[in-house]
């Protein structure tokens, strides 16, 4: 099977490397995985490495993920896997990716998530002990950083609309009997830092926020899919995780505290969705990795004050959406929508 991994990357190249490096220069790289990067409106080297590492790349004028992934996907056909440049992925996962896709009936492929929380603060660690138990993420396609289409999945609209959270709409696209988790496991990086955190759960919340009115205006004409999630709901942090198990009550204090953060920096009129992402640069180069960066590192295991990793009851914070949880049973209230951006003319190389 002939997949394409298209890699959408702002301002990346501090970390990019090891990425490519993970799947270009991997022994078990083949010519069935064609790697497309996708720069948008960087003011760094992102591109330059990603030329280093002898893949396509699509660089796009504007910084716009969706414009990035549109581009992408003009240059590219057949089954996908959109991964954050964040991700690194092996050909190994890639391809399992693309088995399941040949599964009938299935049209999504996501890997499991844990959340690598090696070097990040208590309140980072006490967010994700139990930001990776909400059952909000169960089925679902947001959160892992790493999502595998189908061509059929793919024909299913034209274009990626102009939206934070992405992996929600491509979740929206699909049915339930449509997705599946296989049984492998990719690293989510978490922030380090409590500031860093605070501004990706602002923008993950207005993502959130964003989608619910989009879908409510323009879902119908694109195809959406009501597919409520039964267990979601404002207070499942508390219902579905706390109560459940006790001890995280240390950590519920902390998840409280980051939500409570994040709604008041999203109210701040200084409040740009476009810094909230929170994965600072660090030196790299062609061949570079991440080193310690505010948005790498490695993660928690049952409680705030552990170092390893998180495993996700179904995924975690590796996107937008993914950072906060999702009450998927009614719409929040209509929030103003992201400014419009035009995708300029994408250069290919």
């Amino acid at each position: 099977m002939q997949l394409s991994v298209i890699i959408p990357a702002y301002n990346e190249e501090a970390g990019i490397g090891r990425v490519l490096r993970e799947l270009a220069q991997s022994p078990d790289a083949g010519p069935d995985l064609r790697i497309v990067v996708a720069p948008n409106g960087c003011s760094d080297n992102t591109a330059e490495v990603a030329h280093a590492y002898g893949v396509t790349v699509v660089d796009v004028p504007v910084a716009s993920k969706t414009a990035a992934m549109n581009a992408a996907d003009a240059v590219v056909a057949g089954p996908r896997v959109y991964l954050d440049a964040d991700i690194a992925a092996d050909p190994t996962l890639i391809r399992a990716l693309g088995a399941a896709l040949e599964e009938p009936g299935v049209h999504a492929a996501v890997p499991r998530a844990e959340v690598d929380l090696d070097g990040s603060s208590w309140p980072v660690r006490a967010y994700y002990a139990i930001n990776a138990r909400l059952p909000v993420f169960v089925g679902r396609l947001f959160g892992r950083g790493c999502i595998a289409l189908s061509a059929e999945g793919r024909a299913r609209f034209a274009e990626f609309p102009d939206l934070i959270a992405d992996d929600m709409f491509l979740d929206g696209m699909l049915r339930t009997g449509e997705k599946r988790q296989i049984d492998a496991v990719v690293r989510v990086p978490a922030p380090r830092r409590l500031g860093d955190l605070v501004r990706r759960v602002a923008r993950a919340r207005a993502g959130n926020k964003q989608y619910f009115a989009w879908q409510s205006a323009h879902g119908r004409s694109y195809g959406v899919v009501t597919d409520p999630v039964a267990t979601s709901s404002r207070s499942s942090w508390l219902r579905d995780v706390v109560l459940r198990s006790p001890k995280l009550w240390p950590a519920a204090l902390g998840y409280v505290m980051v939500i409570l953060l994040a709604e008041a920096r999203l109210r701040s009129p200084r409040w740009n969705p476009a810094s909230g992402w929170g994965r600072p640069a660090t030196a790299s180069g062609p061949g570079g990795g991440f080193g310690p960066a505010a948005g790498s590192g490695p993660t928690a295991a049952s409680g705030p004050a552990a170092s390893g990793t998180v495993a996700a009851s179904g995924a975690a914070g590796a996107s937008d959406s993914a950072a906060a949880s999702v009450p998927a049973q009614a719409a929040p209230p209509a929030a103003e929508r992201a400014e419009d951006r035009g995708a300029g003319t994408p250069r290919v190389g």
